[in-house]
């Protein structure tokens, strides 16, 4: 069963160490992300319907909203992952105007980051404080992203995560208002003056994402938010969040984290500056 071995929230974003045995669903992040392999049999990535291994050689980094699911090649032991989930506001390196992108998805685990990867997990799994912390994530952070771009210029542009039509700009204030995932997206299109199938077209040309993937977004980050900073029931955060019952929740929760909520709360801390 996969499991949560250190999780930390902070200003940075989120720093995760997971036994992982078991596929996740297509899903996305508001931040950038990055994987990293730290022990037992590599794994699969399918990061915008490309598939990358990840492994003891690779890095796998995924841009903010960019449609991404892990997929284990050991079921039964699972291997170790090293995961960053990094706002771009913290980050915020100089060439990121428009935000956290990468140059590439997956590029060569250098000896030099090796070392990097593994004294920050170690950090991560024993870290009592966000003093010791933010220097060596920013650190491997800044270091991948510069890996990424090296040799950008032989890989195409990436597009621009930037809404510009008013109508999805709309949809998107009213699925971030209140989400919930019982929301019915037909009344988001009709309330924007777009008919369903114009709806969808349009709001995935200008998010990268359909409309479903981004609620779902939205939802995963209230849940671990909920889960994290409070100490409200499971049950509750499920209906507060429009499931139908806890199990389904739980069944959404594992879909995209790995795990259920009870082991993912159970790991989690919040650092403090």
């Amino acid at each position: 069963m996969s499991r949560a071995l250190a999780v930390f929230h902070a200003r940075f974003g989120r720093a995760t160490v997971y036994q992982l045995n078991r596929p996740f669903n297509v899903h996305a992040h508001r931040e950038g992300h990055l994987i990293f392999h730290v022990g037992g049999t590599p794994a699969n990535i399918d990061v915008c319907d490309q598939r990358y291994v990840i492994g003891e050689e690779s890095i796998v980094v995924v841009n903010p909203w960019e449609p991404h699911n892990f997929l284990p090649n050991d079921i039964d032991n699972g291997a170790i992952f090293f995961v960053l989930y990094v706002n771009s506001e913290w980050f915020a390196p100089p060439a990121a105007r428009e935000g956290l992108r990468f140059g590439r998805t997956c590029f060569r685990r250098t000896a030099a980051l090796d070392r990097c990867i593994r004294r920050t997990a170690a950090l991560v799994c024993g870290a009592p404080s966000l003093g010791c912390l933010d220097g060596e994530l920013r650190h491997l952070i800044e270091s991948c992203y510069e890996e990424s771009w090296r040799v950008s210029e032989l890989m195409p542009e990436r597009s621009s995560a930037e809404v510009t039509d008013f109508r999805v700009r709309k949809c998107i204030k009213l699925m971030s208002d209140s989400p919930c995932a019982e929301i019915e997206l037909d009344h988001i299109a009709r309330e924007s003056g777009l008919s369903r199938p114009h709806f969808y077209r349009l709001f995935r040309s200008q998010t990268g994402v359909t409309p479903n993937l981004y609620l779902n977004t939205l939802l995963m980050e209230r849940a671990l938010d909920a889960l994290v900073a409070t100490e409200t029931p499971i049950a509750d955060i499920s209906f507060d969040l429009g499931f139908s019952s806890q199990s389904g929740f739980t069944r959404f929760f594992a879909g995209n984290v790995g795990m259920a909520p009870t082991d993912y709360r159970r790991a989690a801390k919040v650092l403090r500056a």
